[in-house]
């Protein structure tokens, strides 16, 4: 069995952010609340900007950093979102006409709530490792814009945001532990959306979904791996991240289930191991598919990495699908990581307040909407928040779906 893993990452998290706690306070929510959160800024969609743009700006950096023959040999795209435009044709289709991508390629969408972004992963890796090509590539991208329901607590967690993730069998980010992967899933209605605008979640039945399956998974991992401990086995751990403060108690948790509280200083233990992978939530909030794969990617950015160091991944969507894996990262991974400049484009993001918030919020057009044109005048004073060049969405015309680059495209 070939190496297979993440040859390269890079997240899109738009161009503006509203203060948390500002939020809650415009909202009349409890601010003490903040703390359990463990957030400070939350991603804000413009009108100008769905789930296709998220997709093709968080990808369009990986691509065009590889040659024309390397373009040739993505033979698979998969775009996992719970964000779709339309019942039939999925969002994968333009992103693959907008990244200029071969035609000698696989396109589907993938959707299983927040897992649905290490499914995807987890299906691109054996496809490149099955290719009788080498140097097979396989591009997978999250991208969601949720539709939070304004005034709960949910809605300061929930951000739009897109990750994009290419898979070679030359992973010069990471490499995906052959067979060390823990499942478990089963049915459960914790959190639905049986109409586009409507989101139902159990808050309750929710948590306690999400620490079974961790425990669960886990359990699974260990059984299939040999020796693995969940203290000792793993230099980094990443988690699903509907909110940072969530990550923390789910570490908690499982130490304390595992009986392993007494033998590690819990505090001093997610700071080392768990909190680098929080600190991109803090600013973005919870893009749904591309929850752990952007966390991966805050952990690998804001953790020292040393040789052979391996980080054990819990993934989890409500209703439930749950995994626990495991990858090495390379001693490059930080620099190429980095390069792709995700911290720089966080800060470089506009604030807006939460009155700018609503006002934007009840410009984005509706599902199914037949024939509307896009404000350009209310997104353009944050365009230049970020740097050429950028897919936008125009509008739509006879249901078909305008989108232009604005300051051009790299060839």
């Amino acid at each position: 069995m070939r190496r297979v893993g993440i040859e390269a990452i890079n997240a899109y998290c738009g161009l503006a952010w509203v203060d948390v706690a500002e939020l809650l306070c415009a909202r009349g929510l409890d601010a003490s609340r903040l703390p359990n959160l463990m957030m400070e800024r939350r991603s804000v969609s413009l009108p100008c900007e769905d789930v296709v743009t998220y997709a093709v700006n968080a990808a369009q950096p990986v691509i065009a950093a590889l040659s024309p023959a390397q373009r040739g040999r993505v033979e698979l795209l998969l775009v996992a979102t719970e964000s779709g435009i339309d019942f039939s044709k999925a969002v994968s289709s333009w992103v693959h006409d907008l990244l200029g991508l071969s035609r000698r390629c696989r396109v589907l969408e993938v959707k299983q709530a927040c897992y649905a972004g290490t499914g995807a992963l987890q299906l691109a890796a054996a496809a490149v490792a099955a290719s009788p090509v080498r140097g097979a590539l396989a591009l997978v991208v999250t991208a969601d814009v949720p539709v939070a329901k304004v005034g709960t607590y949910h809605e300061p967690a929930q951000a739009p945001g897109g990750v994009a993730v290419l898979v070679s069998d030359q992973p010069a980010v990471a490499s995906l532990d052959h067979g060390a992967n823990g499942l478990h899933s089963f049915h459960v209605m914790d959190a639905y959306r049986p109409e586009p605008d409507l989101d139902i979640v159990d808050t309750d039945l929710s948590l306690m979904t999400y620490l079974e399956c961790l425990q669960g998974s886990f359990a699974d991992y260990a059984r299939k791996v040999v020796g693995a401990d969940f203290v000792t086995t793993f230099d980094l751990l990443v988690m699903h991240t509907p909110f940072p403060g969530m990550v923390k108690g789910a570490h908690r948790m499982l130490l304390h289930r595992l009986g392993k509280a007494g033998d590690v200083d819990v505090e001093a233990d997610f700071a080392v191991r768990a909190e680098p992978s929080i600190q991109y939530a803090r600013q973005v909030g919870n893009p749904y598919s591309g929850s752990v794969l952007l966390a991966l990617a805050s952990a690998i950015t804001h953790a020292p990495v040393a040789p052979a160091q391996r980080i054990g991944v819990f993934s989890y969507g409500s209703g439930c699908g749950s995994e626990f894996y495991s990858m090495v990262i390379t001693p490059q991974a930080r620099k190429r990581v980095s390069a792709m400049g995700i911290d720089d484009a966080l800060r470089a993001r506009h604030r807006v307040d939460p009155a700018s918030y609503d006002a934007l919020c009840a410009q984005h057009l509706p599902f199914g909407t037949h024939t509307a044109s896009i404000d350009m005048a209310s997104c353009e004073p944050l365009l230049n928040a970020r740097s050429a060049p950028l897919l936008l969405f125009t509008g739509v015309a006879g249901y078909h779906r305008q989108y232009e680059w604005w300051g051009g495209q790299d060839d």
